[in-house]
């Protein structure tokens, strides 16, 4: 079976693909896409999968605007931290969801549903099961009544053959040095996170961290005082340890209206 996961999270994938090896549904790797724009350039390059694994919120925002873009024609899973108004929308259309965090029964129980469907259209040339229009649009009005942005609360970063569990709010700053970025803690332990910094500014509640400079982003809650510098730039003072930062001259103005709140 050809399988695309749509999933940002890297531990929510890494448990969906688990599922799925358990399951004994997949032959061959399967694609995990993190954001819509990547979503997109894979629907175009390759043929349509049989099933879609799919978020509503990736790396580069809500997935509708993916199926608003792209005309998928097979069914959807969704996997969603969002319960009370997906169901009504879903029922009657042949489209399931697991409510995170989900077990492995529930994985099972979904590909089950999806297979009966399969079965039961064998042999007719069923019209095409991908999300309606009215469905895209009744799903993002609820979205947008029912939901406050989702901003992530801890990542798993693997370190020496390990894997750590780091806080945002325990990251004093972010920093990107030479194509990789990089999670600062208290004690200036640095800690390597995918994604490039834009997009890791996207998935960080901005009201507690704010950009400095193309490389860099700083968490409110670590700032000591701030202080002029040349060329309308701010020097910024970390606690503990003193680490200083400084704003580019062009994020200054930004950088100031963010500290006002």
């Amino acid at each position: 079976m050809r399988i695309l996961i749509l999933e940002d999270e890297e531990p929510a994938a890494r448990q969906m693909l688990g599922f799925l090896e358990q399951a004994a549904v997949a032959t061959h790797a399967l694609p995990v896409i993190r954001s819509v724009e990547k979503a997109l350039l894979w629907l175009q390059a390759n043929p349509m999968p049989d099933l879609i694994f799919s978020d509503i919120e990736l790396l580069d925002g809500n997935v509708f605007t993916l199926y608003e873009r792209f005309r998928v024609t097979c069914p959807i899973i969704f996997t969603t931290a969002y319960d009370q108004f997906l169901l009504p929308a879903f029922r009657g259309n042949g489209i399931a969801y697991l409510l995170k965090p989900f077990r492995y029964e529930q994985v099972q129980e979904a590909l089950e549903k999806y297979q009966g469907l399969r079965a039961s259209l064998a042999g007719s040339v069923p019209a095409p099961a991908g999300l309606s229009l009215e469905i895209v649009e009744e799903l993002r009005t609820a979205l947008r009544q029912n939901t406050q942005p989702r901003y992530k609360q801890r990542f798993s970063v693997r370190m020496r053959n390990s894997f750590y569990v780091l806080q945002a709010h325990d990251i004093a700053y972010v920093q990107a040095d030479e194509g990789v970025t990089f999670a600062v803690d208290g004690a200036g332990t640095r800690y390597p996170l995918s994604g490039t910094l834009a997009e890791l500014e996207r998935q960080l509640d901005p009201a507690s961290f704010g950009r400095l400079n193309r490389s860099e982003l700083v968490n409110i809650a670590f700032v000591e005082r701030i202080e002029p510098y040349f060329n309308n730039r701010l020097v910024v003072k970390l606690r503990p340890g003193g680490t200083t930062l400084t704003t580019s001259a062009a994020q200054t103005p930004e950088f100031r209206r963010w500290l006002e709140g």
